[in-house]
């Protein structure tokens, strides 16, 4: 069918806002959900399948399927119904990349996230099989890892509820790459069929290359059917046993060889989790051989002074058979009973009917996986009339609790709110969560504190399983960069770049203007990001134009200097012109001279002569003629 525009409004509620991408069945889209304001994922159904009443079934019971999964794991389904002839499911808005994307950009990840990632997958898978969903289809494509490192599986396209089998006999459907020996051909899928394809998804991420690759999906089909994947220490050496030997087993081609189920491989990864980190994983058992009697002795010493001891063992092994004939040969009416504890409820009843018991079932919440059966009256090897009732207690697993909040909290608050949530008492031992502690920087939270947790928080979660704790260790240190002899410009993007601010003081300098003379602190120092460089940057001197003050008045004259920010040095001069007196008769420097602001500038001014110290004033007596010599 045609794309569907932007701004369309769906079934008068959803307002389409740009396309996302397509699906084997369907485009998604991003839209608003007007009603509630929020973003969803709308993914509407191809006309041409809206036209095959088993594409539209399956299509609606993907809805039907995927809305009862409510986890932290799983995509929530909010919504579905018609649109100009076709389908459309509503669903959770996912921000992040799918994990294909993740492992096309970076390549193999590290063992620990390779680990973190499948235990999330496997969550997801576990939750679906116990309320009868497998989804057939898993795959990187159809998990979204957001910035976080949280997961969520989605696109339950082809999945299968119950009995419910919406395909023709013989009918594959899937992705090739991850698709089951079973599926590959034909046969119905099982909870063990997404094990496997778990299986690939962990063999990719660990290697960056898939198992099995060809040309078609006939030649993945038959290689899957046919040849052993490659060793994951052959294309990865560093790679940990036990991972490695978690993944390969769920790669099993019998279904029964691989793991049981979701919740065995989710323990084997969390094996694997503590030997990447160096934590003993208990020792071997010692096999051993009993040593008889007299073994390492000369054969002389074997028989003491008492004499041979053949016949006293004879007897006593003749009483013993005795013994046991009595104890363990059954009534003519009597029926052992067989151990059903560790079986599904189903597969014990069944058992314990065919042997010719009645059974009752007595359900207890409990660590064990829900459906298990924990306990059984009479116990196992017991005796019982045929016929008689055998109670088996099957387990209702240990439930959910909501992760609470714990940002800000110190770590040792947070990890006991952790371990105590959905706890009504100090004594009650199911609830709480195991808490992994991972340490991250930030600039927000102080260090020692709790930043989140993953899941996030107002989520539910199985009791006992693991969340991680991300606990700040301040903010991040980063080294200040060189920047002294680089325009101003080019320091402050530097500077942003490792998250540095900056504080920008000039200063006069000969050197080009806007070039930074100085930083502080220099480079090389290690500081907190965030933190504030201080730049000093070159800029050019101002200069005065000195005023004309010749002419002028002395206190005039000094009153306009100092007006021009200059400095007036008064030279004193002696004149007999009464009209220089107190005048400004010459300056230096001159007039219209640019010179620098506060610098000296020298005015000549005339002052009246000194008299002679020996003049009394008066004037000498004009000569007489009459009394000069001849």
């Amino acid at each position: 069918m045609a794309e569907v525009a932007p701004e369309t409004v769906v079934d008068g509620r959803y307002r389409v806002l740009s396309r996302l991408g397509a699906g084997g069945m369907a485009d998604v889209y991003c839209a608003e959900d007007t009603h509630l304001g929020r973003q969803v994922a709308l993914k509407v159904l191809y006309r041409r399948f809206a036209q095959d009443a088993q594409f539209v079934e399956r299509f609606k019971r993907e809805a039907r399927s995927a809305a009862g999964l409510t986890h932290p794991n799983v995509v929530n389904v909010y919504d579905r119904g018609e649109h100009d002839g076709t389908y459309y499911i509503a669903m959770e808005y996912l921000p992040g990349r799918t994990l294909k994307q993740v492992v096309a950009d970076r390549g193999p990840l590290d063992q620990e996230t390779v680990v973190d990632i499948g235990i999330q997958i496997l969550r997801a898978a576990s939750f679906a099989h116990r309320r009868g969903v497998i989804h057939r289809d898993l795959k990187p494509h159809n998990v979204m890892v957001d910035d976080a490192g949280n997961s969520k599986v989605t696109d339950f396209g082809i999945a299968r509820a119950g009995a419910s089998e919406m395909t023709e006999a013989g009918a594959i459907m899937g992705t090739a790459q991850y698709l089951s020996p079973e599926q590959a051909q034909g046969h119905a899928a099982t909870a063990q069929s997404d094990l496997y394809s778990i299986g690939i998804i962990l063999y990719e991420l660990l290697t960056g290359r898939l198992p099995f690759d060809g040309e078609s999906a006939v030649s993945i089909a038959v290689q899957h059917l046919n040849d052993p994947p490659a060793p994951i220490s052959t294309l990865r050496p560093d790679v940990a046993p036990e991972l490695e030997a978690a993944v390969m087993r769920a790669l099993a081609k019998d279904p029964a060889q691989r793991w049981a189920d979701a919740d065995q491989f989710i323990r084997a990864l969390e094996g694997a989790r503590s030997s990447l980190a160096g934590a003993p994983l208990g020792q071997d058992t010692a096999a051993f051989v009993p040593v008889a009697a007299g073994d390492g002795l000369p054969p002389e010493e074997v028989e003491d002074e008492r004499g041979p001891r053949w016949p006293w063992f004879a007897l006593g092994l003749a009483a013993l058979l005795v013994v046991l004939a009595v104890v363990l040969w059954p009534a003519a009416d009597d029926v052992e009973v067989e151990s059903v504890v560790g079986e599904q409820e189903a597969v014990a009843i069944d058992r314990l009917e065919d042997d010719g018991f009645e059974v009752e079932t007595e359900r207890e919440r409990a660590p064990e996986q829900s459906g298990l059966v924990i306990a059984q009256d009479p116990r196992a090897g017991a005796e019982a009339e045929d016929g008689s009732t055998v109670t088996i207690v099957v387990s209702t697993g240990p439930g959910e609790a909501t992760i609470p909040i714990v940002r800000g909290l110190t770590e040792e608050r947070a990890v006991r709110k952790l371990n105590n949530a959905g706890c009504s008492d100090e004594t009650e031992t199911l609830c709480g969560f195991q808490v992994e502690v991972k340490q991250q920087a930030s600039d927000a939270v102080a260090e020692g504190e709790a930043i989140r947790t993953s899941p996030r928080p107002g989520t539910s979660a199985e009791i006992g399983s693991r969340i991680l704790l991300f606990v700040s260790t301040g903010p991040p240190q980063v080294e200040v960069p060189d920047v002294v002899d680089l325009a101003r410009e080019s320091a402050e993007a530097t500077l942003n770049r490792v998250g540095l601010g900056f504080t920008i003081r000039e200063q006069e300098s000969e050197q080009e203007p806007g070039t930074v003379i100085g930083q502080d602190p220099v480079g090389g120092t290690i500081v907190d990001r965030g933190s504030r460089v201080t730049l000093t940057v070159a800029v050019e001197p101002e200069t005065v134009e000195v005023p004309n003050v010749v002419g002028f008045e002395r206190a005039t004259a000094e009153d306009t200097l100092r007006d021009a920010g200059l400095r007036p040095v008064v030279i004193e001069e002696e004149t007999d012109d009464p009209a220089a007196v107190d005048q400004v008769l010459r300056q230096d420097p001159g007039a219209t001279t640019e010179v620098e602001p506060r610098s000296t500038v020298e005015i000549v001014v005339g002052v009246t002569p000194e008299p002679d110290e020996d003049d009394d004033g008066d004037d000498p007596p004009p000569p007489n003629d009459e009394e000069l010599p001849e």
